[in-house]
């Protein structure tokens, strides 16, 4: 990993966040959307090559490739987002941490991206896509946070669309979802060939129900499913479990 640049510019509204991580640093708003532990989590769950090619869907301000340089996952990696705001805080973020020989922050619809790349080149996929469904979520009044957060009935079947044409042969996608969709995002994924193969429902503690799951779809695989163990995010007492802190690296 290249020296970290000290001359790319921090404007007042922002924060440069330590990510405790082999001194990775991240650009966000201080006022805006930011990061939060489903990135962690499906960062931890996603699993890579140390040499395969890595794309974002709508990688916001570029959490996930950094997450996943920093575990070691993936060699090169494509952001793709929409927001051009959001897409020029990924570029100085990327170029802040000096990876812009393996990070390309690509400002464009998801759609868009096999305009700019050939078919059938990716290895895997990550998406962390907005949560909320027009009619089942209050819609927030800010355009960065409200494209961040709520998809339109249209969004997840852009986004797997293109995952089949840019993934290559038994390509993976793993995605973050509220655990309460999850019937509708397997029926999604098998509909456009990415079949759901592992998936792991996340509980906030032992007394609630699972509020995300983590799904690994395979394009063209065979179908079968397999369940993971439960992750469990806090103790009785509300502090993290001990895999929660291996997550978080918090035992190094």
């Amino acid at each position: 990993m290249k020296e970290m640049d000290s001359t790319i510019p921090i404007h007042e509204e922002e924060t440069l966040e330590d990510l405790q991580l082999g001194g990775l640093r991240l650009i966000q708003k201080k006022d805006g959307f930011r990061f939060g532990m489903d990135s962690v989590l499906l960062a931890d769950f996603a699993q890579a090559k140390p040499s395969d090619r890595v794309a974002d869907f709508g990688c916001g301000t570029g959490i996930l490739p950094l997450l996943m340089i920093g575990r070691g996952k993936g060699k090169e990696f494509l952001g793709i987002e929409i927001q051009d705001q959001m897409a020029e805080m990924a570029q100085r973020t990327v170029l802040l941490n000096g990876l812009e020989n393996r990070i390309r922050i690509i400002h464009a619809d998801v759609s868009q991206l096999p305009e700019v790349i050939a078919p059938c080149s990716v290895d895997a996929i990550v998406c962390n896509p907005p949560y909320g469904i027009p009619g089942q979520a209050m819609k927030n009044q800010k355009e960065g946070l409200a494209t961040a957060r709520h998809q339109d009935p249209n969004t997840l079947n852009r986004f797997l669309t293109t995952a089949f044409r840019v993934l290559k042969g038994k390509g993976r996608i793993f995605l973050v979802y509220p655990a309460p969709q999850m019937f509708s995002l397997m029926t999604d994924l098998r509909n456009h060939h990415l079949e759901p193969k592992r998936f792991r429902m996340v509980y906030p503690d032992r007394n609630h129900p699972a509020n995300l799951v983590l799904v690994e779809g395979v394009k063209d695989g065979r179908p079968r499913l397999h369940p993971l163990p439960p992750l469990i995010i806090y103790e009785q007492n509300g502090t993290l479990t001990n895999e929660m802190k291996s997550i978080y690296h918090m035992s190094e």
